[in-house]
Order: C-alpha cells, then sequence, then structure tokens
C-alpha cells in the first residue's frame, strides 16, 4: 500500500531541483530527527549516486532502475520499494511521473 500522507513532519519549503528539472524533491524530517525527501521523476533516465544507503518508495507512477553492477532492469510501481546501498549508484528510466518517498538509512 502506498503511503498517500506523512503527518506531524517538518518541510524544507525550498525544494532541491535535480537534472534541470527532472527530478524536484523537497526534505521531510520527523520529530526524532529521521530524514526523508519526497519528491517526483520526470520522463528521463538519470543517475543517481548514494552517501548513505536509501530505499525509494514509489507513491505513485511507475519506474524501472538498475542498481549498480547489475545489468538488470527492475521495475517499481505503486506500494512498491527497492533499496539502494551506500556508497554506490542507480539508474533510472522513467516514462510517466514518479512520485517517491525516499527513505535515508
Amino acid at each position: 500500500m502506498s503511503t498517500t500522507q506523512i503527518d506531524g513532519v517538518s518541510v524544507n519549503t525550498q525544494a532541491s531541483v535535480y537534472f534541470d528539472g527532472k527530478c524536484v524533491s523537497h526534505g521531510i524530517t520527523f520529530p526524532d530527527g529521521t530524514k526523508k525527501s519526497v519528491g517526483v521523476v520526470l520522463p528521463a533516465t538519470l543517475t543517481f549516486n548514494t552517501g548513505a544507503p536509501e530505499i525509494m518508495e514509489c507513491v505513485a507512477g511507475s519506474c524501472e532502475y538498475k542498481l549498480a553492477g547489475s545489468d538488470a532492469w527492475l521495475k517499481s510501481g505503486p506500494g512498491e520499494q527497492f533499496s539502494i546501498p551506500g556508497n554506490s549508484s542507480f539508474e533510472i528510466r522513467v516514462t510517466e511521473a514518479y512520485h517517491y518517498i525516499c527513505h535515508f538509512g
């Protein structure tokens, strides 16, 4: 089931804009200090690098992704998620707007 609402958080109102506007997100902080971002990736094929481990949760749309070191493109749709190790990267292919929550590890 997709997350549709996040209550009780602080939102960074300044958006993070990547890849000439192909990815836009807002950082959110929970009362316990946990940080996540909520955003959208527009149709494109992009490569993201990770510092800390991340979990990408799809809330609407879909994407295909390929983790560093893999040749396999896998699909992720609403209610699904995938994990990326820290100090790694992943490619993402989007053909319709992909709405996500990024959970930082």
